[in-house]
């Protein structure tokens, strides 16, 4: 095993600012979550631009679907950029994932939209989201590798906290952006270039970056492997084809870091898209509520990695699974009844319910837009009661009913489109609709959640409560990552796991969980996602994730 007495190369191993190893580090995670933020910030927007050829609730989905699609090939950029950081060095490689993730940001700021060249738009804006997320998949192993490498013994949790306020620092970033421009700009203006400002900007952020991660010399663990001639040659192979190196991968996967971004999604961009797709908060409120709960829980990431080097790990990052599975029905409740109290009481007082058989019910989600609900009863209704975003329930009725929808004590008969003329059949369902939203007007169902009415302190407790389970387990989580693994494969090793984890569990958790809601009518359905993951988890974490916060990190 290399010690911090032997011998380097000229140069090699210099003691550098910890203030400027930091900083640099965490740049790229700022980053990276300002982009990817960004976009779910703007995502009804980048819907409308982008998937303006389909129904506005699809549209929505595949806004969502192209968000998750920069998560999805996370893990491919993190064996490709894991093993570059393995055998050519960590500081090389995330200046180059930074140059890659930055410039195809600053793309979609100047990208065209649908109506300008038609089905291309979507189809680069995919391809740009792609290559984000291959140059993230060796972003954050880089960083963690990088900050823990040079941290001093017993404060890697406390140093490697400081990577994980700068995904927050992102969204603060993000948010701050969007609001201030909502509130400058008319909102005409913003919808039709406004929105393309903060993509711009980050050409900024990028040059910045970059010029700050040159300062930077070469990790010193990894130095000392160099000169010593220990580097591994075949770091996929030695991390993912020998059984004792796989199995700590794939316990770190289900044992730690898939429970870490079902939580964290849930506790930070969750609410975002809960609170005005649901909740029906308008987005400035929406984006500063949040934005303010997550400003005041950053501290915690340093607070929870400095706990970490104190009492381990595994209880922080445990016991905030545990606490998920139990807690986020009732947080998410709560906060539909402090974001629009007059809709939790009109679910209270008058409940929606659709009666049908279920074989006439399709699932309400058309990815290619040629669906257009209305060929059976059963479709008129939840197409449009998903629409209004409406929670209800559903009953089975008798094979060959006619589908109802029952608010509180009225009920409103579907139209039947059998034998019906295209025209009448436009007719007959606008004509249900507007019956329909009469009852739901009468029955106290709001359009929008009524400013003067959000209890913002409430809503403030509860996305902070979201927010600190969030911070519990993202705090520990690098210097736990880092410590599973031998310094000879640690970038790829650690970098897999986690972009799974964050790439395909994490981020497709909106997309997933929109689509629960959408298929049930149930609000809350999209949660179950979060809380089984989260579950499972705790767990394999439990029986299976060693505690790692004494371990020597330069061991090979």
């Amino acid at each position: 095993m290399a010690t911090k007495t032997d011998a380097l190369p000229d140069g090699a191993g210099k003691k550098q600012n910890e203030k400027l190893v930091i900083t640099a580090s965490s740049l790229g995670t700022v980053f990276e979550w300002y982009d990817f933020y960004l976009y779910g910030l703007l995502a009804s927007v980048i819907s409308a631009k982008f998937f303006s050829g389909v129904n506005e609730t699809t549209g929505f989905i595949l806004a969502l679907m192209a968000f998750a699609a920069g998560f999805a090939v996370r893990p491919f950029g993190a064996l490709v950029f894991g093993r570059v950081g393995d055998i050519v060095g960590r500081k090389k490689t995330f200046l180059v994932t930074m140059a890659i993730m930055g410039l195809s940001t600053f793309a979609v700021g100047l990208l065209p939209s649908y109506e300008s060249i038609g089905i291309a738009a979507p189809i680069i804006l995919m391809a740009l989201r792609l290559l984000q997320g291959l140059a993230i998949g060796g972003e954050y192993g880089g960083a963690a590798v990088y900050i823990a490498e040079h941290s001093p013994k017993g404060k890697r949790g406390f140093y490697t906290g400081f990577i994980q306020t700068t995904a927050m620092m992102g969204l603060i970033l993000a948010s701050m952006f969007v609001v201030g421009l909502r509130t400058t700009l008319e909102a005409d203006d913003f919808l039709a270039w406004g929105w393309r400002l903060p993509f711009l900007f980050s050409i900024v952020l990028l040059l910045v970056a970059l010029w700050i991660r040159l300062q930077l010399n070469e990790s010193p663990v990894f130095q000392r492997m160099k000169s010593h001639g220990q580097t591994s040659k075949a770091p996929l192979t030695e991390a993912f084809g020998q059984w004792k190196n796989l199995k700590i991968v794939l316990i770190a996967l289900f044992g730690a870091v898939a429970g870490q971004a079902v939580i964290g999604f849930s506790g930070h961009l969750y609410p975002l898209f809960f609170l005005e797709k649901i909740a029906k908060v308008d987005g400035a409120t929406a984006n500063f509520l949040v934005a303010t709960a997550l400003t005041i829980t950053i501290p915690l990431y340093v607070f929870w990695g400095w706990l970490s080097d104190k009492i381990g790990r595994k209880p922080i990052m445990m016991s905030a699974c545990v606490i998920a599975v139990f807690a986020y029905f009732p947080l998410y409740n709560a906060l539909v009844g402090a974001a629009n109290p007059e809709m939790a009481a009109a679910i209270e007082r008058s409940p929606v319910t659709v009666v049908a058989h279920g074989s006439e019910c399709s699932f309400q989600f058309d990815p290619i837009g040629s669906n257009s609900f209305d060929e059976t009863s059963c479709d008129i209704v939840k197409s449009y009661l998903a629409k209004s975003g409406v929670n209800y329930n559903n009953v089975e009725a008798p094979e060959g009913s006619i589908a109802s929808v029952q608010i509180g004590d009225r009920t409103i008969v579907a139209p039947n489109p059998a034998g019906l003329t295209d025209e009448a059949t436009v007719a007959t369902i606008a004509a249900f609709g507007v019956s329909v939203e009469r009852e739901l007007e009468a029955a106290g169902y709001p359009t929008s959640a009524d400013p003067e009415q959000i209890n913002r302190f409430r809503v403030l407790l509860i996305l902070c409560a979201l927010g600190t389970l969030g911070t519990m387990v993202y705090g520990p989580l690098a210097a736990l990552l880092v410590e599973l693994f031998p310094a000879r494969i640690r970038y790829s090793s650690l970098s897999l796991p986690y972009h799974i984890g964050n790439g395909w569990i994490g981020g497709f958790m909106p997309t997933v969980a929109f689509a629960m809601v959408a298929a049930t009518g149930n609000i809350y359905q999209g949660l179950w996602y979060a809380i089984i993951i989260a579950g499972i988890t705790a767990v394999v974490g439990i029986l299976f994730l060693p505690e790692t916060y004494k371990r020597d990190i330069e061991a090979d």
